[in-house]
């Protein structure tokens, strides 16, 4: 049963956490201290429990929580050996651990061990930073809190800051907070209660001085009108694809897309220029934002010529002046570069396209900007804004502590990084597609005509963060146009299409319509045409390769009876593999085809029709009819769509990265369809 303190602190976390105006994602730590008995020992002992590193407070449990003994972590206040080897201390809060210990503990777990209060919050709000970031903050604070919430100028998170604080407290019992030069806010309180509300005081007399003192425009005259919104999500479409293959020159990322009033308006503003060449200020905010983002300067309705053109040559100067940015603060001990490219692209008229090595890591990445547009904006209000020093922001950013949590992140998955957009994935074959490269890593565009089925898949998969539905009719050239935008839109670009959608209908010659034909063709071979020629434009767009997969099937090689509008369907689909290969292949571009037997259980096409009809051209009961493919084969295997699925990663997967214009057979062993 969890000590009352930790149920209370868990509590007080996740309120505070999932308001965005006292904190942001995975920013700021809380802490409670209580007594409990010592196993070994059977005498009380003070603990603290402190969000331990890498949490988020919105979300906190108790597994999240690191337990350190009180004496033993206030001890090392003895042996703290000064700021020039800062980063020794975090190693020795191992040494204050309470049994297990709970979760890693963070740079800040100094901070609630020497403040001798029983609760403690550190905050990143945006009121309080905006103030910690202004030119006389020190002023400012004494003007609106009096002596409740002190000033304590900018000093890097580690042991000494929790020195600077737990001093200012003991100096100032009348004192319920602090604000920290650059950085946010902390409080304490007698009880979680107490805390709770002192900081929420803090930062709502903060924010209502911010709004009632705060001079209008603080971003000046309105230079850019934003983009009307149809146009501005088409410009972006269109921009999105260019962008992500430069921001992800030294590494593939995957991106988010803004458009917020807060982001259009500060990207309208004349002096968004100037303040965005500033930077951000709070650590959570510039390691997730980097030091600076990269600013297009074209007008909005700019040809998308003149303005791919622009972005290619803003790009190589932010690489050329990030690269000076790390000579110029690098020492010999310093970690390696990790890499040049933008983190944050703000586009006038447009918006802003965020970063990361994951959706969630560039959603955050641009929700940490929004908080450094509010900072800016309530500083400048105010005052003037007055982030911390470009050399204080590099030894945050290659600080020997987050080297070494970067090297703790788990190996990524083979398909990580990777946008995958499957047609005919709400069901059966291209169900089992995106559930696999989902599993491997890969975010998924789950495209159906079925919309219902492909949102079903999306939630399966796991939400937006992994996987989006779009409604899309492949045979309208329209249609597929539309989903493309939409999956570029939330993802940032493709890597992977899968050629799934199709349909069946078994009749002989002389039965076989010329609707049966068109049907047939319109969904298998025109609609994987399209889809081709779609996503091929986003993919060169791109410069980062990329997979196109048909599935095709063996019937494209066999010919059996009752079977020519499918199995001419397929043939055509079959050849576009190797078309497009021959054509694609100069864009770095791989394509491939994989062959299936009919595929039974779970397939949408047999469930439809498809086979009843063939059961009655074999003679076998419908729900014989996979036994029946599986003995007429090698093998003596059914098919099923999780082989079909496993086929399309191993193509895409990374180690067949020199095949292009293969045909993958998962037919447990046809002969008939051997490829020759």
């Amino acid at each position: 049963m969890a000590n009352p303190a930790v149920s209370d602190l868990l509590g007080r976390s996740n309120r505070l956490g999932a308001d965005p105006r006292t904190t942001n994602y995975a920013g700021g730590n809380t802490s409670a201290k209580a007594t409990e008995t010592d196993p070994v020992t059977n005498e009380p002992t003070e603990l603290v429990w402190v969000k331990g590193s890498g949490g988020d407070l919105g979300t906190l449990k108790e597994s999240g929580l690191a337990v350190l003994r009180l004496d033993r972590l206030r001890a090392l206040a003895g042996v703290y050996p000064g700021v020039e080897r800062e980063d020794e201390m975090v190693a020795a809060f191992d040494y204050c651990l309470h049994g297990r210990g709970g979760a890693a503990p963070s740079i800040d777990t100094a901070m609630h061990g020497l403040v001798d209060a029983p609760h403690v919050d550190h905050l990143h709000p945006d009121a309080g930073i905006a103030l910690a970031t202004a030119a006389d903050g020190p002023a400012l604070t004494k003007e609106i809190f009096g002596d409740r919430v002190l000033w304590v100028p900018w000093r890097r998170p580690g042991f000494q800051l929790g020195l600077d604080i737990a001093a200012v407290q003991r100096a100032n019992p009348q004192a319920i907070g602090v604000i920290l030069g650059g950085h946010g806010i902390t409080a304490w309180g007698a009880t979680s209660e107490e805390c709770e509300a002192r900081s929420l005081e803090i930062i709502n007399t903060a924010a209502a001085y911010l709004a009632e003192h705060g001079r209008a425009e603080p971003f000046g005259a309105l230079v850019h009108e934003p983009l009307a919104e149809d146009v501005r999500r088409e410009r972006a479409a269109a921009l999105f694809p260019i962008v992500r293959g430069l921001a992800s020159t030294d590494r593939a990322q995957v991106g988010h897309y803004t458009d917020s009033p807060v982001v259009l308006d500060y990207v309208a503003r004349a002096r968004m220029p100037e303040l965005a060449a500033l930077g951000t200020s709070c650590p959570d905010h510039f390691l997730r934002t980097k030091v600076k983002p990269l600013v297009l300067d074209t007008a909005p309705d700019a040809p998308l010529e003149e303005v791919e053109a622009r972005l290619k040559e803003l790009h190589a100067a932010y690489r050329d002046d990030y690269r000076g940015y790390y000579e110029r603060h690098a020492t010999p001990e310093s970690p390696a570069m990790r890499g040049a490219d933008p983190a944050i692209v703000l586009i006038p008229g447009v918006g802003m396209f965020s970063f990361g090595a994951n959706k969630q890591t560039a959603r955050v990445a641009g929700e940490f900007y929004v908080n450094a547009i509010n900072v800016m904006h309530g500083a400048e209000a105010v005052s003037t804004y007055a982030p911390i020093d470009e050399s204080e922001k590099f030894r945050i950013e290659y600080w020997a502590l987050e080297e070494a949590k970067l090297q703790r992140m788990p190996k990524p998955k083979p398909l990580a990084t990777r946008i995958a957009l499957v047609t005919g994935g709400g069901s059966g074959i291209g169900r089992a597609i995106a559930l696999r490269l989902a599993a491997e890593g890969a975010v998924v565009v789950v495209a159906d005509r079925n919309l219902a089925g492909a949102t079903e898949v999306a939630a399966e998969v796991g939400g937006p963060d992994a996987a989006v539905a779009v409604e899309a009719d492949v045979t309208s050239e329209e249609a597929v146009a539309a989903a493309v935008r939409d999956a570029v839109l939330a993802f940032g670009g493709i890597d992977l299409v899968v050629n799934n959608a199709g349909l069946s209908i078994s009749k002989p010659l002389l039965e076989t319509t010329e609707g049966d034909w068109d049907l047939q063709h319109d969904v298998m071979a025109k609609g994987s045409f399209l889809v081709s020629k779609a996503t091929a434009k986003v993919l060169i767009a791109q410069g980062m390769g990329g997979d196109i997969v048909y599935i095709s099937s063996k019937n494209s090689l066999f010919a059996g009876p009752n079977n020519v509008a499918y199995g001419a369907a397929k043939a055509d689909q079959a050849h576009q593999v190797r078309l497009l290969a021959a054509e694609l292949g100069a864009y770095g571009i791989k394509v491939n085809g994989v062959n299936p037997d009919g595929v039974v259980r779970g397939s949408g096409i047999f469930a439809g029709g498809w086979g009843a009809q063939r059961a009655a051209v074999y003679g076998v009961p419908e729900e014989k009819l996979g036994e029946f493919y599986a003995q007429r084969t090698l093998l003596k295997r059914e098919v099923l769509p999780e082989h079909v699925a496993n086929a399309v990663f191993v193509l895409t997967g990374g180690e067949l990265s020199h095949t292009t214009g293969l045909h993958v057979p998962v037919d447990a062993g046809v002969a008939a369809a051997f490829l020759r």
